[in-house]
């Protein structure tokens, strides 16, 4: 199937590791030009270095904090005038942040928000002009499931990501007549710097692939998915494979889920 990504510009939030990383390697694999941002410069020299190495594409490094109105301004400013262009936008920037209601201060509530919801305001505001002009813009928001279902001591976390959802709905009809597409993925569990410390602080014994596959995690398709997997579920929603998709959000969970 072709993607349709070659003489397109993409800019990747978080893409220093993780699912932004995943992400950021396979567009580039598929011949987009691709932007990284995050904050530590260490981890972004090391992830272009190595996207490079797999794929001969040189991607651009931009340390930015996503979650001030300047620092996206500046991201899309140097993707512009490296690239000349923005197409596609993934905002995938965020931590977990999760406990109970009642643990959790003001300045805990405004950090999440800012940089989940308020990161992914900036990035698509100063990217719109371009992805206007682009003529085929995507964006997708990269949730998780527990925005869909939040549970107990979930906060402040599955608010973000609530929001980030209804962001993503009211978007894609403000967006849809300027041929600009946005969609949200929402995650489960996926191996990341996190799952693996969970790993080794309370399963040193274990093997990865047996810890993954430990029925405690209750994944009904019987293992932890990998980065790379919702890095092609990214791709598929910003490719012009998906040019009818729009206004949706898709499970990448392994079916743990309890809604669509």
């Amino acid at each position: 199937m072709e993607l349709g990504f070659k003489g397109k510009t993409a800019i990747v939030t978080g893409g220093s590791k993780g699912i932004g990383f995943a992400t950021a390697m396979l567009l580039a694999s598929e011949g987009a030009e691709v932007a990284i941002v995050a904050r530590d410069p260490i981890g972004l020299d090391a992830a272009a270095e190595e996207i490079f190495a797999k794929t001969g594409k040189k991607v651009l490094t931009i340390s930015a904090d996503v979650s001030q109105p300047e620092a996206a301004a500046h991201a899309v400013a140097r993707t512009v005038d490296t690239f000349g262009r923005v197409d596609i936008l993934v905002n995938n920037a965020g931590t977990s942040a999760a406990r109970p209601f009642a643990d959790v201060g003001t300045e805990a509530w405004t950090s999440d928000l800012d940089l989940k919801l308020f990161g992914a305001i900036h990035f698509a505001r100063e990217a719109l002009p371009h992805l206007r002009a682009s003529g085929r813009g995507a964006i997708v928001n990269v949730t998780a499931v527990g925005g869909k279902t939040p549970g107990a001591s979930s906060l402040p976390t599955s608010v973000s990501r609530a929001a980030g959802l209804a962001l993503t709905k009211a978007m894609s009809k403000d967006l849809a007549s300027d041929n600009i597409r946005v969609n949200a993925v929402c995650i489960g569990l996926i191996r990341s710097e996190q799952i693996e410390r969970m790993w080794r602080s309370t399963a040193p014994e274990q093997s990865w692939e047996q810890f993954a596959a430990d029925p405690k995690h209750r994944i009904p398709l019987g293992r932890i998915g990998e980065a790379s997997e919702a890095a092609s579920v990214i791709a598929f929603l910003v490719s012009d494979a998906a040019s009818f998709v729009t206004g949706t959000s898709v499970n990448i969970d392994g079916g743990i889920a309890a809604v669509l």
